[in-house]
């Protein structure tokens, strides 16, 4: 029994509830017990897709004629509460790069690509990307610079992307490209096969997420047929802005998952550490640490189930989505930095799950939103 448990969401069903448990045994089997492991090797096993598709997590969302599952908002919830267990980023972002990379496919993407792609992806054989960030701009949409010329039935593609999550071993890319003027008017999807001649990929390193493939992709007078177009041309910013509330969310729900995690490591420890013949959590200023920790992890599970429960009945709080995911990202940062303090050099060591989480605190204050962002966007539609 963790000492602080999610609390009750009268939202979730018994359907919920047991998508929710069938996942946690997915992860205590598949996946915590290789976490450090799977970080240094900086990969983990490709049949983690299979895997994952079987029990129902890479469908989440998705209409079930392509083989996923028409879910609502609290079964993306609990995938991501329960991925975020595990102190494993970057297993979860690789993982489920398709949240991203295959949105535009389901929502915007004709019957034809629908049914070559969306199969393939949910089912794990194929692994999606979503290309956007360009070396010259992260949320800088708008002014992309990958350009994507007609040339009859065929565009040319031309420039860069970085930061791409799955960039390496990724089977189909969704990538924004400029197929008109500037500005947000002017950009389209495109999907690019990784096999595409003039494509090429360079690895990158980072500070966490050390599992999660990332790479600089590079389009050199790259060839993509026409019918690979998604949507209508020139109308790919609306399609990327489709997805945004929903990634928030879910990055939201995993931070706050992974600072519950650190608490209930840390909590643990200080039980059983002793420190001048007594338990480590006999000292004042321990319990404080820790009540302050399950403070901020129960306040920002409460705001992630109200404003979830907006999004569900059709609203769109965009200033409230912005501010619960930093809002998140702060909780997780607060409880990482406190519980590898209280563990000491153990917690410093390579291998605890608060160690990983440290790692992986800035990646979520940046991707998905920087903190930055998020607050002007709340600020304009607060009307500030």
């Amino acid at each position: 029994m963790e000492l602080l448990e999610r609390a009750h969401n009268p939202n979730f069903t018994p359907e919920h509830l047991a998508f929710r448990e069938t996942l946690r045994r997915f992860v205590e089997t598949e996946i915590e017990p290789f976490a450090s492991q799977w970080d240094e090797e900086e990969t983990f096993p490709r049949a983690l897709y299979k895997k994952a598709a079987d029990i129902g997590l890479l469908g989440i969302g998705y209409p079930e004629e392509f083989g996923g599952i028409d879910a609502d908002i609290y079964y993306l919830l609990a995938g991501a509460e329960e991925l975020g267990r595990a102190g494993a980023g970057g297993v979860t972002a690789s993982l489920l790069s398709h949240t991203i990379g295959a949105p535009p496919i389901k929502n915007v993407g004709n019957q034809q690509q629908k049914e070559k792609y969306l199969p393939r992806i949910l089912s794990g054989e194929w692994i999606s990307a979503l290309a956007i960030t360009e070396p010259s701009g992260g949320s800088d949409v708008a002014n992309l610079q990958t350009t994507a010329r007609k040339d009859g039935d065929h565009y040319i593609v031309n420039g860069s992307k970085t930061f791409i999550t799955s960039g390496m071993r990724a089977d189909i890319y969704t990538v924004a490209v400029r197929t008109g003027g500037p500005g947000m008017g002017g950009i389209s999807l495109l999907l690019i096969d990784r096999d595409t001649p003039g494509f090429s990929r360079t690895p990158l390193k980072k500070m966490g997420w050390w599992a999660s493939d990332t790479a600089t992709l590079y389009f050199d007078n790259c060839k993509v047929p026409a019918e690979n177009l998604l949507g209508t041309e020139n109308a790919g910013f609306q399609a990327i802005m489709l997805n945004f509330n929903y990634e928030r969310l879910w990055l939201a729900a995993g931070c706050i998952s992974a600072a519950r995690a650190c608490f209930n490591e840390v909590a643990a420890y200080a039980q059983e550490r002793i420190v001048f013949g007594k338990p480590l959590s006999e000292k004042q200023v321990v319990r404080h640490k820790l009540v302050q920790m399950a403070q901020a992890v129960n306040a920002s599970q409460a705001y992630l189930d109200q404003v979830a429960w907006r999004v569900e009945h059709g609203e769109q709080p965009i200033a409230d989505i912005c501010m619960l995911k930093n809002q998140a990202t702060e909780t997780m940062e607060f409880c990482a930095r406190e519980g590898v303090q209280t563990m000491g050099g153990a917690g410093y060591l390579r291998g605890p799950k608060v160690e990983r989480i440290y790692r992986d605190v800035r990646v979520n204050a940046i991707g998905g939103g920087a903190e930055e962002i998020m607050r002007d966007l709340a600020s304009r539609q607060l009307g500030i």
